[in-house]
C-alpha cells in the first residue's frame, strides 16, 4: 500500500466519532452559474440525485455515497458540490470562531494536508466575506495548534482540503467542498486565446443544442476549441473529471475507496470512440487553430476532430449540420473591430451556406443579436465570467 493511502487508512481508523450534518440527511449543495440552474437540476436527477431543489444561489439535493462520487466525476454543468458539516445561528465573529473550533478537524485532516477557506456572507451582522473566512481559517489553525502544537499550512493555489463558509440571515453553514476545487477546470486546456469560454458554459451550450451525433457538428469560430472539446467529451461519454487526480470527497471521514473505485470503473466503461468527421471546426487565427489542436490532443479521440485555419466567409457549405459557436465580442476583441459588419457577415454565412442546419450562437454581449439579421427560434440567458450573455438558436430552412 502506498504511504499516502496508508495515512488515509490510519486516519479513518482513528476518527469518525462525530456525525456531521451531511451524514444525517444525505443532503448536499451544488453551486452553478446563473442561467444553468434548471439544466443543472435535470443533470443531477440524471446522475441519480433525489429531492433536487434549485434555490437562489444553487441547488440542494440528496445523494448516497456512490451518487455523490458519480456527480463529482461526471457533471458537466456544476461548479462544485458542498457537504454541510454544521449549521448554527451566527451573529458575531466570536460565535463563528468558537463553534468552528468545536469541530473535530482531525476527522478531515491528515498530517501535512494543506487547506483553504472560501466565504460568502449576505444579509447578516457579519458583513465582510473575507473577514468571516479568515475567522474560520483561524479556528481550524488554532484547533490544531492547541491539539498538536502545529498549524496546518494554508494553500491558496492548490489546497488538499477546501472549506466553504456561507452565512445568510445570520445562519452559518460550514461545508467541505467535495469537488476539491472548481469543476469547470477539466484539465484538457493547455493553451488559450483571448477570453476563452468557461468549460461548464460550453458544456451547457452542447447540451442545449441537443446534439446526439446523428449529424455532424461544426464550430466556424472555434477559438481555443472549448466547444469542440466539450462536444467530444459528451459524444464519447468521457467523464468531465477524468483528469482530476483527487476529489474533495476523499477527505470526508466516511469516504469509501471501494465504492469510488467501482463508480469510476463503471463510468470509464461507457467511453466510446468518436468517428472521424463527426466534429470539426475552424478559425481565421493560426494561434487559435494551434491552441484548439493542442487542447483536443489531450483528450481521448481528440485526433479524430479536424480543426483547420479558415475565414468562415470562405468555408464550403455546411448543410444538415449542428453549428455551435461563441463569436468575438467587444470586450473580447478590445472593441476595435467593426463587429456590426462581422455579425452581419456571420448571419449571411448561416443563411446562405448552412441550409437545413440548426445554429446555436452564444452572444457575450446581447446588443449584437439584432445585428445578425436572422429570426431566432429561442434565446436562453447564460450568465458567466461577468457577462450576461444569451444563447440563441437559429434554424436554417
Amino acid at each position: 500500500m502506498a504511504s499516502a493511502d496508508r495515512v488515509k487508512c490510519l486516519r479513518r481508523e482513528k476518527r469518525q466519532t462525530a456525525v456531521y450534518q451531511y451524514q444525517k440527511d444525505c443532503r448536499y449543495f451544488a453551486q452553478i452559474a446563473d442561467g444553468l440552474k434548471e439544466a443543472g437540476a435535470e443533470e443531477l436527477a440524471e446522475l441519480g440525485a433525489e429531492d433536487v431543489r434549485p434555490e437562489f444561489s444553487g441547488i440542494h439535493f440528496r445523494a448516497d455515497k456512490s451518487t455523490l462520487y458519480r456527480i463529482n466525476y461526471l457533471t458537466r454543468l456544476l461548479s462544485r458540490c458542498l457537504a454541510p458539516l454544521i449549521s448554527y445561528p451566527c451573529h458575531d465573529p466570536d460565535t463563528l470562531y468558537q463553534k468552528a473550533k468545536q469541530i473535530s478537524w482531525e476527522d478531515f485532516f491528515a498530517k501535512g494536508n494543506t487547506f483553504a477557506v472560501s466565504g460568502n456572507v449576505s444579509n447578516s451582522s457579519i458583513s465582510h466575506s473575507k473577514y468571516a473566512a479568515l475567522r474560520l481559517k483561524d479556528a481550524v489553525a488554532d484547533y490544531f495548534k492547541e491539539k498538536t502544537g502545529r498549524r496546518p499550512n494554508v494553500s491558496v493555489r492548490n489546497p488538499d482540503i477546501l472549506l466553504n463558509l456561507h452565512i445568510r440571515n445570520n445562519e452559518a453553514v460550514i461545508s467541505l467542498d467535495t469537488s476539491g476545487g472548481a469543476l469547470h477546470r477539466r484539465g484538457y486546456r493547455e493553451e488559450t486565446v483571448s477570453a476563452p469560454m468557461q468549460e461548464t458554459v460550453a458544456a451547457a451550450i452542447i447540451r442545449f443544442s441537443e446534439w446526439d451525433g446523428s449529424v455532424p457538428l461544426y464550430d466556424p469560430l472555434c477559438g481555443s476549441g472549448t466547444l469542440l472539446c466539450e462536444a467530444l467529451m459528451r459524444y464519447s461519454n468521457i467523464p468531465a473529471g477524468v483528469f482530476r487526480n483527487q476529489f474533495g470527497f476523499e477527505f470526508l471521514p466516511d469516504f469509501d475507496g471501494a465504492v469510488w473505485k467501482q463508480v469510476k470503473k463503471e463510468a470509464d466503461g461507457h467511453i466510446r470512440e468518436l468517428p472521424k468527421g463527426l466534429i470539426a471546426g475552424s478559425d481565421v487565427s493560426a494561434e487559435a487553430v494551434r491552441a484548439s489542436r493542442t487542447n483536443l490532443m489531450g483528450l481521448h479521440f481528440g485526433n479524430n476532430v479536424s480543426v483547420e485555419r479558415a475565414d468562415f466567409r470562405k468555408l464550403p457549405a455546411l448543410e444538415e449540420h449542428v453549428i455551435v459557436t461563441n463569436p468575438s465580442y467587444g470586450i473580447r476583441m478590445g472593441g476595435n473591430e467593426n463587429l456590426e459588419m462581422f455579425y452581419k457577415n456571420l448571419g449571411d454565412f448561416l443563411k446562405q451556406k448552412c441550409k437545413g442546419s440548426a445554429a446555436f450562437v452564444y452572444f457575450g454581449e446581447r446588443k449584437y443579436i439584432k445585428k445578425i439579421g436572422l429570426k431566432a427560434s429561442w434565446k436562453k440567458p447564460i450568465k458567466a465570467g461577468g457577462l450576461d450573455g444569451r444563447l440563441v438558436k437559429y434554424e436554417m430552412y
